[in-house]
């Protein structure tokens, strides 16, 4: 299996407190790495606000385009919570009480000391699209949920990798992504740029990303060797040393402290 022959995901990260700066997302990072290394390319990432059509509508477009589709954020009990209902309305299914949901939320907030009331509010948490088959996680008690290739997740760093750890054994993915990193304390871009080009070049099934860095100590330039031929790639990284050295830098395996 090719890397292009890999399944395929999109991400969709809902939230106005994303987009305002309010709440810095990690969720991304998280999923990008853990997808990769189950042989699952993350194709695209898309942060959108808390608007009904864009929700629906980039859920419509993704579900097509990709294998999997995961969104995080907007599954709370609140009236920006609008997700699942979304979710529902893209594809054309009844958004409605799900038994198993509600009967797993009810007992909680009974159990708890003192009860606390399962309310309006929070019945939200157990309403779904008809016939979503729960993701739950050891984080929380309320479930994120699945519709066909749609996985609905919490927006909470903690519990959407939960969630997504319950998810993962069920996707079929391809060869894991290997990479390897060699940097070079005072390298400059431009001054690999065209050796760097060369070896990109002749390196079929790899690609290279070239990163700058800033430290205290000084500056100097990574380089990243994706793949899923962990022959090919420590190729690759093994000509990127011979370039540094060739140009008179000392390459180090590893990201730059």
């Amino acid at each position: 299996m090719t890397a292009d022959d890999r399944p395929t995901a999109a991400l969709i990260i809902i939230g106005d407190e994303v987009l305002s700066g309010r709440t810095q997302d990690v969720n991304a990072r998280y999923l990008a790495t853990r997808l990769g290394e189950l042989g699952i390319r993350l194709r695209e990432v898309r942060i959108i606000p808390d608007d009904r059509d864009m929700i629906v509508s980039a859920v419509n477009e993704l579900r097509r385009a990709c294998t999997y589709v995961f969104t995080t954020g907007g599954i709370g009990p609140t009236h920006d919570d609008i997700t699942s209902e979304c979710i529902a309305e893209a594809f054309g299914l009844p958004w409605e009480p799900h038994p198993e949901a509600w009967e797993l939320l009810a007992r909680d907030y009974e159990s708890r000391t003192p009860p606390v009331e399962f309310n309006a509010a929070r019945q939200r948490m157990a309403t779904m699209p008809r016939g979503a088959e729960l993701i739950r996680n050891a984080v929380s008690v309320a479930p994120g949920f699945r519709v066909e290739n749609v996985h609905v997740l919490a927006g909470v760093p903690k519990v959407m990798q939960a969630m997504f750890e319950t998810l993962a054994p069920t996707l079929k993915g391809g060869r894991p992504t290997v990479s390897r990193t060699v940097h070079a304390p005072r390298a400059l871009e431009g001054q690999i740029a065209e050796g760097l080009a060369a070896i990109q070049a002749e390196s079929a099934g790899v690609t290279l990303g070239s990163y700058p860095y800033y430290r205290s100590a000084g500056g100097g330039v990574a380089i990243v060797a994706r793949g899923t031929d962990a022959a090919a790639v420590e190729a690759a990284a093994a000509k990127v040393r011979a370039l540094f050295r060739r140009l008179g830098f000392e390459p180090r395996d590893g990201e730059p402290e």
